[in-house]
């Protein structure tokens, strides 16, 4: 799992950097928004589980690697390439496959039910972007209209199927993330949406009094 971590740790650090350079923030400004971009959720979720002392406090390579790619992609990232919103979404989405079952997996480890393990792992990506979203003056994907949350539901309820049926653990893992991860890309391809429940007002016809 500690590789894997690793992973999610750096496309949440693209993620953060990229949105960041694009807003014009400064290096350190890119740096903050990184870290706070890839550990926000972990730490939010080890808190919520009581699971001390905190992954990164232990363990200072999770730092050394977000600040060597954020200033990696801050040198070699042109803000205003065409194929910068691309590479977002792209590490965006493997970042939201590989820390939703992260989460759900850590959840499992600390006996959390199945939908409390898969609130976790919903969790374990979301609160860093939304936070990452609001320092950089972005509305997060959450409080849009974006397949994004119900891709990781989808994907966790897939991951307890897999294992009521007794599937290799490996490939339960693999299937999940691969599931969460073409299921957000899909829905980026082809602009999928949530409907618009909203009223028009201007529609309802006024009695006549």
């Amino acid at each position: 799992m500690f590789w894997l971590e690793m992973f999610g740790i750096f496309a949440c650090s693209v993620s953060g950097t990229v949105i960041a350079k694009h807003k014009n923030f400064d290096m350190f400004g890119c740096i903050l928004v990184a870290i706070i971009a890839a550990i926000s959720g972990p730490t939010a979720r080890d808190i919520i589980l009581d699971r001390y002392p905190l992954f990164w406090m232990i363990n200072m390579n999770y730092l050394l690697i977000i600040t060597i790619t954020s200033v990696g992609f801050q040198i070699f990232c042109n803000p205003k390439s065409s194929h910068v919103d691309g590479l977002l979404k792209l590490f965006d989405g493997m970042a939201l496959a590989i820390f939703t079952l992260i989460g759900i997996q850590v959840a499992q480890e600390m006996g959390a039910n199945i939908p409390i393990c898969i609130l976790l792992g919903v969790l374990n990506i979301l609160f860093g972007g939304v936070i990452r979203d609001m320092l950089c003056n972005e509305i997060p994907l959450v409080l849009q209209r974006e397949i994004y949350v119900t891709a990781a539901i989808i994907g966790g309820i897939l991951y307890f199927v897999l294992e009521g049926m007794g599937v290799t653990p490996w490939i339960k893992e693999a299937v999940t993330m691969m599931t969460i991860f073409v299921i957000r890309m899909m829905a980026v391809r082809y602009d999928w949406h949530f409907p618009d429940i909203s009223l028009d007002i201007s529609l309802v016809k006024k009695p006549n009094l």
